[in-house]
């Protein structure tokens, strides 16, 4: 009876350990910028949940599209109803993986590779990324480039000269330890 109680006290001790392995980021800051020759087009969003397993070096990100935030109201409009079509595809989606990741250095540069996956496309990418650990944290910040086209993002001919067909996705996490 005492090795059953004493098996249960470890096993308990090991999943508050394994709980630790998890941080997670509810208020992520993702930004998008496109020049244009017309009017520069920036938004920001901070509302992308982030789930980072510091064991395996998963990463999980997934960001509400209509919580992004334009200076203009018809930018907005724009964004949701012609260009993303958010009611129809309400979020995109990161998943992947921190290669060469060392839980014990306070500061690193790594390669996060995996998928991003906007209106139901799906496309392998690699992102730079700086990763700081402060205390309890884990800083993850990094930037990218989405090509319109490979996301089936249909801009009108009459505005395809003022809209960029690259745009730079920016985004900041502050992961903190993901308490169950």
């Amino acid at each position: 009876m005492n090795k059953f109680l004493f098996l249960t006290i470890v096993l308990i001790g090991c999943n508050g350990l394994f709980a630790q392995d998890e941080y997670i980021e509810r208020q992520g800051q993702i930004t998008f910028f496109s020049y244009t020759p017309v009017e520069n087009i920036q938004a920001n969003n901070n509302q992308a949940l982030s789930l980072f397993n510091i064991k395996t070096n998963e990463i999980a990100v997934r960001i509400l599209m209509k919580a992004f935030a334009f200076k203009k109201t018809l930018m907005h409009e724009h964004f949701n109803e012609s260009y993303i079509e958010s009611d129809l595809y309400r979020e995109a989606t990161f998943s992947g993986q921190i290669l060469d990741f060392n839980e014990a250095l306070e500061s690193q540069t790594r390669i996060i590779k995996g998928d991003f996956t906007l209106k139901n496309k799906t496309t392998p990418i690699e992102i730079k990324a700086t990763i700081t650990k402060l205390k309890k944290t884990y800083n993850i910040e990094g930037s990218f480039n989405v090509l319109v086209n490979d996301y089936d993002i249909k801009i009108p001919p009459l505005l395809s000269p003022n809209i960029a067909k690259k745009i730079e996705v920016s985004f900041n996490f502050k992961h903190v330890p993901n308490e169950k």
